[in-house]
């Protein structure tokens, strides 16, 4: 198949349930409760009701471990020249400049079901993550049968260090030896940004780190003798942005001071334009998943083979190929090329032929369809399933967190009961895994 055929939605193999994917199913354990997260983040159910779900998720770990291959193998293969000669030939003139960090809390998306992992999409301005490694203090065991799995509080220390030490080596990329002093949380309108507590919660990480931080909206930033400023730094200058635009190029007119600052390279940007053309652009799912194109880059068989495993077939939506994909369309997912938080993304088997049409004239790929992993919880007293994804927040290619989403509809959202943010813990596969009982995993 070339790289403008259609993809197709080969049948996986079918194999035994993992116990992870047992206790997804018939864990009904409430580790978590709303008192919980106002009392260990001061987020109250008023306003993010549903963040946060109120249990865990299980993963297996051999899963994991083929997504942290997975996600080593994809950042290594987007340094060759080749790949990146590709990726930026298309990409607007701002990511062909890089100063060398590597982009912070870059986030692989994963669909985990019999085949195993999935990689659906990958984001630069991941958010989360700070979320994630603080809300493990705050579940807690349901059961004495589940105490060995959720020790869950001793991973959330290392993780935020670990954060904090990425910044310095951000910096340290472009600027050596020079002290990091401030850092500038940016968004648009960062106040009104559902992940707002966050931002918080970074500025006062930093902060207790020995470095100035402030919350910026990008708009307020000002570019004047050759540095980024902004009114609430008036004295210093701002060293760092950590970047949650999702203006990925920085084209828009109220991020011109942060466009400069970045082409100058007197700022620390991180993400950054060149990143997301090289890993988060859609496009790169068809490069990742067109094995003939891997090889003639001389990427070995080892790294082929496992993404053929990992990444689902992809390819760009032309009208040459309209009435294939067309056909086609009920195994299929289409994503813009440049969107983000599922916005302008449909299953092939819900669109309209109108809905078709503008596809057709936007600029979108089709990615093989993979259903999502479920997890039972328990809302308002009824069970019920929900769908998952696994997003795995990693730096230079290793995973730092793995973090479970559930939700219910078409896409991820944080608009569901019981669903919302969830920690994962790893489950081992014995050789032999004994039945496991829904009853074992009430909640009392």
């Amino acid at each position: 198949m070339d790289s403008h055929q259609s993809p197709t939605n080969d049948a996986n193999v079918t194999v035994s349930p993992t116990v992870a994917d047992l206790l997804n199913r018939a864990c009904v354990c409430t580790t978590l409760t709303a008192q919980d997260v106002q009392s260990h983040l001061a987020i109250g159910q008023d306003t993010h009701p549903h963040l946060f779900s109120n249990t865990l998720t299980f993963v297996s770990e051999p899963t994991a471990q083929t997504i942290a291959r997975a996600v080593e193998t994809i950042d290594r293969i987007c340094q060759l020249e080749a790949y990146r000669q590709l990726a930026l030939s298309t990409a607007p003139s701002i990511a062909r400049t890089g100063w060398g960090p590597a982009g912070v809390f870059m986030g692989y998306d994963f669909h985990v079901g019999a085949g195993g992992p999935k990689l659906i999409e990958i984001n630069t301005n991941a958010g989360g993550a700070l979320l994630n490694a603080a809300i493990l203090r705050a579940h807690h065991s349901c059961c004495a049968a589940m105490d060995p799995l959720t020790n869950l509080n001793a991973q959330a220390l290392p993780l935020e260090a670990q954060f904090v030490a990425m910044f310095r080596r951000e910096w340290q990329a472009q600027r050596g030896d020079q002290v990091l002093r401030t850092v500038a949380i940016v968004d648009d309108a960062p106040a009104m940004q559902y992940l707002a507590p966050e931002f918080s919660m970074f500025q006062t990480l930093l902060g207790q780190s020995g470095i100035t931080a402030i919350v910026a909206d990008a708009q307020d930033l000002q570019w004047r003798d050759g540095a980024l400023w902004h009114p609430d730094l008036p004295d210093q200058a701002i060293d760092l942005v950590y970047n949650r635009l999702t203006d990925f190029y920085l084209a828009e007119h109220a991020h011109a001071a942060l466009n400069a600052a970045y082409l100058a390279g007197t700022t620390v940007l991180t993400p950054h334009p060149q990143v997301y053309a090289t890993h988060a652009d859609k496009q790169r799912l068809i490069t990742l998943s067109d094995d003939g194109l891997l090889a003639s880059w001389g990427v070995s068989s080892a790294d082929r083979h496992l993404l053929k495993q990992v990444v689902p077939r992809t390819v760009k939506v032309l009208p040459s190929d309209a009435e294939a994909i067309w056909t086609n369309r009920r195994h299929l997912f289409f994503k813009p090329t440049s969107g983000y938080g599922s916005k302008g993304t449909y299953r092939g088997d819900k669109i309209t032929k109108r809905v078709w049409n503008e596809i057709l004239a936007g600029d979108y790929v089709a990615q093989e369809l993979i259903a999502p992993n479920e997890r039972l919880v328990a809302v308002e007293g009824e069970n019920q399933l929900l769908k998952q994804d696994i997003r795995a927040y990693a730096y230079q290619g290793q995973v730092q967190l793995l973090a479970a989403r559930s939700y219910a509809g078409q896409t991820t959202n944080f608009r569901t009961p019981g669903g919302g943010f969830s920690p994962v813990v790893l489950v081992a596969e014995p050789k032999t895994a004994k039945p496991i009982e829904r009853a074992t995993c009430l909640a009392p």
